[in-house]
């Protein structure tokens, strides 16, 4: 509904002729201005004519922060009394306050430029009085140096809104000062450095907060520093560093979020604010921050309720603070992982958390239009008469005025409140609801709580759960765990407060476990999941608050042992069960490589550690989703496959580029003889090549380059080394990226095995010495294994040379028998090492009719056959070979048909048992139709070698 504005009064009605006398023209704004405004009509009426029309000719222009800075110096140079000072920097501080006003109550300005204007003032205003204060401190002390006789840094912390950017119209300022380093000041008498820094507060506090004829600028609350207001005023940078580290509390994280350097030295400050980063953003997913959050909304709730002020806009249900803490508790969690969360902005974050996934895009929308109608109406409050008010008004004159400010009718801004304040509150409940409690009437004191607490015994204890539906092998197993983990000596040397968290966490497991088909399987794999992260907290919190991760835990460690372990080896990556839809649809090879690279792009290059780290956390989430959509969503073999193979092919061609970048800085770049840059290649062979990457597989690579002049130097570095040498550097730091144990464990294994000469080759040869070898010197074997190789990464055009070398050589006509003669022996040397079949167990791999047989009598027809059909050389992967092999009509169409199916099945047994952790053989029976379809394979390959021999 349309406002309602009433007939003006006679002070409004004097005040707009005041306006329009002095230039203002359009009155209806100005009535509607100081209907809503208590504080800007007060303005009008007390200032001098030239600042009226000063302010007419300015109000409709939005705020110019260069000006503005240069007014207050001028007025700090200009005013060598110090209450002349004050007077003059508090005028322009309620000047620009009402243009402000006035801005924001007609539209002019949107939310963003009104707190965005609100906090260009500020921090123009701290700034100058910084500055004089400092001055003022140095005439009586000198300068303050440190141990080296450098002049000490200073700066001033905004903290809260004025931090993030944000600040509200009558806001008081949250401040923290802090100093380079201990030392004294070089005046006639020496003082200490925190003495001079703490007259530097006094005097900055006096400055900004004294009320004067004119008011004050700001109230300053100093309460946020280093131990509050009992501690020193002022602390340098490394004694900060320590009291944060030893001393810093949750909430003080929580506060540090917003924390800004509004003055002062801003370059020392943006590195003490690196120093702080690791303080406030936790490397691990810290979901101890919902806990710490929780509790102050509960004392902040229960401060309101004895005050009687639920209408509170900021600290009430639904209010802005709880939209604070909905945001902050994602950044506290999550912003270690993810530079796009470390915002001060609170609206920038909604953003960032809706483009990120963590809550919905449309929730995130609603969100933020919440949040501007709540920030709205807290300024029309304070806007009414510059005071600090977050409370609705009951009084109808009030309420009119400001529903005025906001173009409203009251009623209809009072049902828009409310269902914004709906909009928060619903997103914080859900976020911040206690986790579920045991159900009533359950007798909780005889089960697994009644273990944890030791008010009952093991054997009772089983006994409750074999009553509660458990088997009893199941519960005496699970109980053993947990009494073992009750007495162990972790668990002892816990507060109590940890260990109640725990025993809740395995309470809720217990009791959930027993809706799955499997509970006992599911449970015990979880309670090893739990064993090895009890002493981290953050974890616990993390299965403690979501319900929904803890049904994925133990959803997937129903499913698979070799997850469970994952999850145990790496408990970082229970942040992927939070997202049950993300987890079970892995992404394609594109979005793979753009969040790796993101994520790269967020981290400093220098960190060569943590973005190593990162490769290895990036691979085992992705192995991780896609297990869990393996086993739990049904994804096909070969889309399995795929996503590995995708997976390593980015890891590789990611870890190339950072390596370039190392090695282009030291030693710059190997150079052809036309002067352009060489080249450097990845050939895959095996799993890799084939396309057909496993959980477990490693990674079997040739490294090729194509420099024409070895010897040369490279260019560019800040040394330079011959370009052989720069080759055999790479390839090694490559090799140390990728397979380096590290925390994080190891990105892969990388076998070199197949590159010229073997291990007595070089790690990294030239294209041209490598066709040359492979022209003249290789063996069969190293043929055979061109047929499933391809180039993974790397220069193109040695790529497009290695893609036109690999169908020369295996085009090449052979004789068939002596090529079976020489395959077949290959095959029973490798049976006879390898493979670990027995009177009950068959080896799924090297067993007769296994996967080997089947792959190497698909490369004996491949390498047999290529010269009269190139085509079976297309493909590097043994399902498209076999399906070439059929088009040639060197198989049968119902046998290619057989021979797919029979690979399938048994590349799933062989994932199936990587998942199951049990060894690669199954029964001596498994497979048997499979397994006749490669023996009639592998036999002509047999065949063709036994012709050789009787011939």
């Amino acid at each position: 509904r349309p406002m309602s504005i009433p007939e003006s009064s006679p002070r409004i009605a004097e005040a707009i002729d005041r306006l329009q006398g002095a230039g203002l023209a359009d009155a209806e704004a100005a009535r509607r201005v100081l209907f809503a405004s208590n504080f800007v009509l007060h303005w009008v009426e007390r200032a001098p004519d030239d600042s009226v029309a000063a302010f007419a000719a300015a109000c409709g222009q939005p705020p110019d922060a260069a000006a503005l800075r240069t007014e207050l110096e001028d007025i700090d140079r200009d005013h060598a009394d110090e209450d002349a000072f004050k007077a003059a920097i508090r005028r322009v501080r309620n000047r620009e306050q009402a243009r402000i006003a006035w801005r924001a109550i007609t539209a002019a300005d949107d939310l963003d430029a009104t707190l965005s204007a609100s906090t260009g003032l500020a921090d123009a205003c701290i700034t100058v009085a910084l500055a004089r204060a400092r001055r003022a401190v140095a005439q009586r002390f000198g300068v303050p140096r440190d141990a080296d006789g450098a002049e000490v840094p200073c700066i001033v912390l905004g903290m809260g809104k004025l931090g993030g950017g944000e600040l509200n119209f009558s806001s008081d300022v949250d401040l923290m000062l802090f100093f380079g380093a201990p030392g004294e000041c070089d005046g006639a008498k020496a003082r200490a450095n925190d003495e001079y820094f703490a007259q530097v507060v006094r005097l900055l506090t006096a400055y900004l907060a004294e009320s004067t004829a004119e008011g004050f600028v700001y109230r300053v609350d100093w309460a946020l520093r280093p131990f509050g207001l009992s501690g020193p005023a002022a602390m340098h940078f490394a004694a900060a560093e320590d009291y944060y580290q030893t001393h810093g509390r949750e909430w003080e994280r929580y506060a540090m979020i917003k924390a800004r350097v509004v003055a002062g030295d801003h370059e020392p400050g943006a590195r003490f604010m690196r120093i702080l980063q690791p303080f406030v953003y936790r490397r691990y997913l810290d979901y101890t921050a919902i806990e710490s959050l929780r509790e102050l909304k509960g004392r902040i709730a229960e401060d309101l309720a004895r005050r009687r002020q639920s209408d509170n806009i900021k600290l009430g249900r639904g209010g802005i603070r709880d939209l604070e803490f909905v945001v902050q508790a994602f950044q506290l969690i999550r912003g270690g992982h993810e530079e796009a969360l470390r915002n001060r902005s609170l609206r920038a974050t909604l953003a960032a958390l809706g483009r990120g996934g963590h809550m919905p895009p449309e929730q995130c929308e609603a969100l933020d239009a919440a949040y501007a109608l709540l920030r709205r109406v807290e300024n029309a409050l304070q806007m009414r008469q510059d005071g600090q008010t977050h409370s609705l008004p009951d009084d109808a004159d009030e309420r009119a005025a400001v529903a005025a400010a906001l173009e409203r009718d009251w009623d209809a801004l009072r049902a828009r409140l409310d269902e914004a304040r709906e909009t928060v509150a619903s997103a914080f409940d859900a976020l911040f609801a206690e986790p579920e409690a045991a159900p009533s009437g359950r007798d909780d004191g005889a089960g697994i709580l009644g273990l944890w607490q030791g008010s009952v015994t093991p054997d009772d204890a089983v006994a409750a759960l074999v009553s509660d539906d458990y088997g009893e092998d199941d519960a005496r197993k699970a109980v053993e765990t947990v009494d073992r983990l009750r007495r162990s000596r972790l668990v002892s040397d816990m507060r109590e407060l940890s260990q109640s968290r725990l025993g809740d966490l395995l309470d809720q497991l217990f009791r959930e476990a027993k809706a799955l088909d499997a509970p006992g399987k599911a449970l015990s794999r979880a309670l090893e999941v739990v064993e090895r992260l009890a002493g981290r907290g953050t974890y616990v919190s993390l299965l403690r608050e979501s319900e929904i991760a803890r049904e994925q835990l133990l959803r997937l460690c129903m499913a698979s042992p070799w997850i469970a372990h994952l999850l145990a080896q790496q408990p970082m990556l229970l942040d992927q069960l939070l997202d049950s839809r993300a987890l079970y649809e892995p992404p394609d090879r594109d979005a793979m490589a753009a969040e790796l690279r993101r994520r790269l792009d967020e981290m400093p290059e220098a960190d060569i550690e943590a973005r190593m780290n990162l490769l290895r956390r990036y691979r085992q989430e992705i192995v991780l989703r896609v297990a869990a959509a393996d086993r739990l969503a049904g994804l096909p073999l070969p889309k399995v496959s795929d996503r590995l193979t995708w997976l390593a092919e980015v890891i590789v061609e990611v870890t190339i580029d950072e390596v370039r970048r190392e090695m282009r800085a030291e030693y710059g770049a190997p150079l052809r003889g036309d002067d352009s840059e060489a080249g450097f290649a990845v050939i895959g062979y095996g799993k890799l090549g084939g396309i057909e990457m496993g959980y477990g597989s490693d990674l079997d690579v040739v490294f090729l380059h194509d420099c024409d002049d070895q010897g040369a130097e490279t260019q560019g570095g800040r040394r330079s080394v011959a370009a052989a040498v720069w080759f055999s550097r790479f390839a090694q730091r490559l090799v140390h990226w990728l397979s380096t144990q590290t925390a994080a464990g190891r990105v892969y294994e990388v076998d070199l095995q197949l590159r010229p000469s073997g291990s007595a080759g070089l790690l990294v040869t030239s294209f041209e010495a490598f066709a040359q070898y492979q022209r003249q010197k290789a063996w069969t074997w190293e043929h055979q294994a061109l047929v499933r190789a391809r180039h993974v990464c790397g220069t193109p055009a040695i790529g497009e040379a290695f893609e036109t070398l690999r169908r020369e050589l295996l085009c090449i006509e052979r004789d068939a028998a002596a090529l079976a003669t020489e395959i077949v022996a290959m095959r029973d040397r490798m049976r006879k090492h390898l493979d670990t079949s027995n009177s009950e167990r068959w080896d799924v791999k090297q067993g007769p009719g296994g996967l080997a047989d089947l792959e190497f009598a698909t490369q004996f027809l491949v390498m047999c056959h290529a010269h009269g059909h190139p085509a079976l050389v297309d493909w590097p992967d043994q399902w498209r070979q076999t399906d070439a092999l059929a088009e040639a009509g060197l198989l049968a169409s119902d046998e290619a048909e057989a021979a797919v199916a029979a690979y399938r099945e048994l590349r799933a047994l062989v994932h199936e048992r990587a998942l199951d952790e049990a060894d690669g053989t199954a029964p001596v029976d498994a497979a048997a139709s499979a397994r006749a379809v490669v023996g009639r394979l592998w036999q002509r390959c047999e065949d063709a070698a036994g012709d050789a021999a009787s011939s």
